[in-house]
């Protein structure tokens, strides 16, 4: 096989182990869910130790599962809760979900790419997401967390389509963004480092 063609396949199958991590990240249930749609019902065609994933029966179970974590997240307070039990849940999940992607590996890279990236992207994605809603139950009792979710759910779903559908794509956002997340992170923390300006004494 062309060399090139296997770099592209690599790539693709990076750019969408990194969107369905950043999707479990904002919901755990989602990308599987979407993973098992698209064999039950497209043209997805999964690994071979991973069919059972577009079965009927697993396709129930994900879809209660997915109404099961929807309704938890749309009650304040109890969504605060379920983030900090969720942030280990969601980079186990990606993780899975980027081995899963990169399966063409030898084992050891395809494990060392998939928890790096896979856990490393689904990890930070939940920690942003767990500080946002924590600010908003801090600041307005909650009251703006049902958006918050709805916001989460509908990025989640649209993202894994996207990685499904378009993996470079998804792969060049995913890295364009955490490139300037750590910008960003790396100027705050600079700036926390500048001392303070010494007050100038007025008149006597």
């Amino acid at each position: 096989m062309d060399l090139r063609l296997m770099d592209w396949q690599l790539l693709e199958s990076i750019g969408l182990g990194l969107g369905l991590g950043v999707a479990a990240g904002f919901r755990v249930v989602v990308p599987f869910w979407v993973l098992s749609a698209a064999a039950l019902f497209g043209p997805l065609q999964l690994t071979e130790n991973m069919t059972w994933l577009g079965g009927t029966t697993a396709f129930i179970a994900l879809s209660l599962a997915l109404v099961i974590e929807i309704a938890a997240y749309s009650i304040p307070w109890l969504d605060n809760v379920i983030d900090t039990v969720a942030l280990p849940i969601a980079a186990v999940a990606g993780t899975l979900l980027m081995a899963i992607a990169a399966n063409q590996l030898d084992p050891f890279a395809q494990w060392s790419v998939a928890i790096v990236a896979g856990g490393g992207a689904a990890a930070a994605v939940k920690g942003l997401n767990g500080l946002t809603r924590l600010v908003s139950t801090a600041t307005t009792g909650g009251a703006t967390n049902l958006i918050i979710a709805g916001v989460e759910l509908v990025g989640a779903v649209l993202i894994s389509v996207l990685a499904l559908v378009a993996p470079i794509v998804m792969f060049v956002a995913v890295l364009a963004f955490f490139i300037l997340l750590v910008r960003f992170a790396i100027k705050a923390f600079y700036r926390t480092q500048k001392p303070a300006p010494e007050a100038t004494p007025g008149p006597d």
